[in-house]
């Protein structure tokens, strides 16, 4: 389901068992970045705030587009010639005078954007609930495996089963947080999916009804169909130093499936 702007995405599902072990990583570290990012209003009083004006979002989506082709496909870290404007991105909500910690929105049919931005505290907290989101995604994975071991024991899993033990993920080194910290880099990375449950955002990650993040005409109906809760999702992450206060800024675009869109 998902892409993202790495090497290690997951792609075919690998027979190596160490190879396997690194996709699901890979894997379970997208769904770690996303519940981070969304469980806002569940687990730190984030408000859904919407209003966020148009075309000041069509603006911040066309800079991030700007800075995310301005990098290396090999890696997220922006070259020195757009620092500037990735500065202004991540203190944008100081220009605008938005909170940080809340999700700013913008709707159209069929369409939603969403700002949040972190800083000091909020960026520990941040990481800090990202590696408990991987930790428990490979544990609860694990144990399903030993339970199919249980009944159906086969070497194959077995030795999946000690790849994925000798595992060591750092979610805060696969976002470079230290190299920001100390050589002041801006970065921004990217996680796409051409469709995702907005009920998962929604009802699962956030605790919420789906219209109040989606807006009523555009939430799926009580007797939703996959169709109905199918989303293309796009999310920019940038990350960087703003004095000596770490900074990131998370930029969500959705839009319903069966709607044409160009973000470009």
């Amino acid at each position: 389901m998902f892409e993202d702007d790495a090497s290690d995405a997951p792609q075919e599902r690998a027979s190596d068992p160490v190879r396997r072990a690194e996709e699901k990583a890979a894997e379970l570290r997208m769904y770690a970045e996303l519940n981070a990012v969304f469980e806002g209003t569940r687990k730190f009083d984030a408000s859904i705030r919407p209003g966020l004006d148009v075309q000041v979002t069509r603006d911040i989506q066309k800079r991030l587009l700007r800075l995310e082709r301005a990098k290396s496909p090999d890696h997220p870290i922006l070259p020195p010639t757009v620092s500037g404007e990735a500065a202004e991105l991540l203190d944008l909500f100081r220009t605008l005078e938005l909170s940080t910690n809340d999700y700013h929105v913008c709707r159209r049919p069929g369409e939603v954007m969403i700002a949040r931005w972190l800083d000091a505290g909020l960026v520990d907290a941040f990481y800090e609930r990202m590696q408990a989101h991987f930790d428990a995604g490979l544990e609860g994975h694990k144990d399903e495996l030993r339970d199919h071991q249980h009944w159906h024991r086969d070497d194959t899993t077995d030795q999946y089963l000690q790849a994925l033990g000798k595992l060591d993920v750092k979610v805060a080194d696969r976002y470079l947080r230290q190299p920001i910290r100390k050589h002041r880099l801006f970065v921004l990375s990217t996680v796409t999916a051409d469709e995702i449950d907005i009920l998962y955002i929604t009802d699962s990650v956030m605790e919420i009804p789906a219209a109040e993040l989606v807006g009523d005409a555009s939430a799926p109906p009580e007797e939703a169909t996959d169709q109905d809760r199918a989303w293309f999702f796009k999310l920019f992450s940038l990350r960087g130093m703003r004095d000596d206060s770490e900074q990131m800024f998370f930029f969500a675009y959705l839009q319903k499936t069966q709607d044409s869109f160009d973000i470009d």
